[in-house]
């Protein structure tokens, strides 16, 4: 049986959860997120603890119910305290700034870029940081990769967008003899 998808999950105050058919709704005092449960799992909710279990012992059950849970939990976490990306920016010319909801980048390309932020999560710039925070945990790690897409890190001169606790291997440049 899966170790994961044994452990109850706690629901802290705040925090309400329902299960309506085969969708798990999590509402928290900002916003709320919902995610389709595959088949073969089921959802209880028992004092105030939400329990999943899953229906057969197949390959496909195991791993689905231990990741079914590891969800509703990221859900939840998500809905108390949030989750957060930083990304950093360096490079001559290369910066950000915020135009709405539509982030504009100047990376060294002939012209500007400019990413629509989706809904529910939330850009920040700062100099030469920009930080990307939502509830969702998928979400915020979506957008931050795609950002970080435009222009990852190269690794001569360590110019482009990479994460605040990333690190990039330098290599030497060409040597003359």
């Amino acid at each position: 049986m899966s170790r994961v998808g044994k452990k109850p999950i706690e629901i802290p105050g705040g925090v309400n959860v329902e299960v309506k058919g085969m969708q798990i709704i999590v509402k928290g005092a900002k916003s709320s997120l919902t995610h389709n449960m595959p088949e073969g799992v089921e959802v209880k909710i028992e004092d105030k603890k939400v329990l999943v279990t899953r229906k057969s012992d197949s390959r496909q059950g195991k791993a689905l119910h231990g990741l079914t849970r590891a969800v509703i939990a990221n859900m939840i976490k998500g809905m108390v305290q949030g989750y957060k990306k930083v990304l950093e920016i360096s490079g001559v010319g290369y910066r950000a700034a915020l135009q709405g909801r539509s982030l504009n980048l100047q990376l060294g390309f002939s012209h500007p870029i400019n990413y629509k932020t989706p809904d529910g999560v939330e850009v920040k710039v700062e100099k030469n940081l920009i930080t990307v925070s939502g509830p969702d945990k998928h979400m915020v790690g979506q957008v931050a990769a795609t950002i970080r897409d435009f222009s990852p890190a190269e690794p001569y001169q360590g110019k482009g967008i990479k994460y605040q606790d990333e690190h990039v291997r330098r290599k030497a440049g060409k040597t003359v003899k």
